[in-house]
């Protein structure tokens, strides 16, 4: 190469970088400039300390609710993806997470649906939020559901992924189905947390399972975090608080399995529904009886999606919890004259 070529290579080089620049200086401003990102903030309600992150602007507010095996970072790929269109916020459930747990490393009914609404209601009191969108899934779903029964003018629209409700009944103890639901037994034994918690390869073994075969549109969705959600579960409590949970629940669970529980009011907020076809736990057939549940049902499947699509497909879920929350069905402001 003569060093003529040299300099006429690095002056087409030079006129391609420059031609690059503005597109890449206006990718750089479309970037949102109003949002502030919160990581370990607490605020004390219902009793509790409740820890959350946020990424924070001035638009309209959703809280994010995850089930288990998870805590706040289950919704971090999607928050990201949402950052500057909402005020997006994600509490750790009590006895989840860094929120605290009241009974520490004992057994206890103590987080029951009725209770983690409670504490949802009081932790929007503490950050002002008078309506708010409810994105949720899993264990969040529950809650979801009963804090739109108690406090339906609170609810400006609920977004679910898989979406366990009671209309599932007796589905959920069949035979073939037991091998994908005992883990909801094993978790109320009072020796689980010590087996599961006896060091980090165990912890690493029973959590990894869930997060693997749940996973069933990408198992390797969680591979990067794996320890970071192994280092969660081995911090003190944090295993049989989140177990606390299935004994909370059991006896509501065994009503809706013998097909004996009360029956609940029909939830009126604008909903959507995102579900993962592929579920092996929550499987995307039981969403059959959805419409005697919910008034203002808007259904759909993502197709590649296993149990946690907001993981598995953040991409497909950003898009949707966006489309559904700026669309004209939620209802943002209070309508009573």
């Amino acid at each position: 190469m003569t060093g003529r070529d040299f300099c006429d290579r690095r002056l087409i080089l030079s006129g391609l970088l420059a031609a690059a620049l503005p597109t890449i200086a206006t990718a750089v401003e479309q970037k949102p400039t109003n949002v502030v990102a919160t990581d370990g903030e607490y605020v004390s309600a219902n009793g509790i300390q409740i820890h959350y992150i946020r990424t924070k602007t001035e638009k309209n507010p959703i809280i994010f609710l995850y089930g288990w095996p998870e805590y706040c970072e289950a919704w971090r790929p999607v928050m990201d993806r949402l950052a500057g269109h909402f005020d997006l916020i994600t509490p750790d459930l009590r006895n989840f997470g860094w929120s605290d747990k009241p009974a520490g490393d004992q057994p206890a009914a103590d987080c029951g649906a009725d209770i983690l609404a409670a504490d949802l209601r009081a932790f929007a009191d503490r950050l002002g939020l008078k309506r708010f969108g409810i994105v949720s899934h899993d264990v969040g779903a529950y809650v979801a559901q009963r804090f739109a029964r108690d406090n339906p003018e609170r609810v400006a629209g609920l977004f679910f992924f898989n979406c366990p409700y009671d209309g599932i009944g007796h589905r959920w103890a069949e035979a073939p189905h037991l091998l994908q639901t005992w883990y909801q037994y094993f978790n109320q034994q009072p020796f689980a947390a010590g087996l599961v918690g006896a060091s980090r390869d165990t912890c690493r073994r029973y959590i990894g399972h869930f997060l693997t075969a749940w996973s069933a549109g990408n198992p390797a969705a969680f591979e990067p975090v794996l320890e970071r959600w192994v280092d969660n579960f081995m911090r003190p409590h944090n295993l049989q608080g989140g177990f606390n949970w299935y004994i909370s629940t059991n006896a509501a669970r065994r009503a809706v399995i013998e097909e004996r529980a009360p029956a609940v009011p029909i939830i009126s907020a604008p909903t959507r529904i995102f579900w993962g076809r592929l579920d092996p736990s929550i499987k995307a057939e039981w969403t059959d009886q959805l419409h005697r549940f919910f008034a203002d049902l808007d259904l759909g499947f993502c197709e590649d999606g296993g149990h946690f699509v907001h993981y598995e497909r953040p991409d497909a879920a950003a898009r949707e919890i966006r489309a559904f929350f700026d669309g004209a069905r939620p209802v943002w402001t209070d309508r009573t004259p």
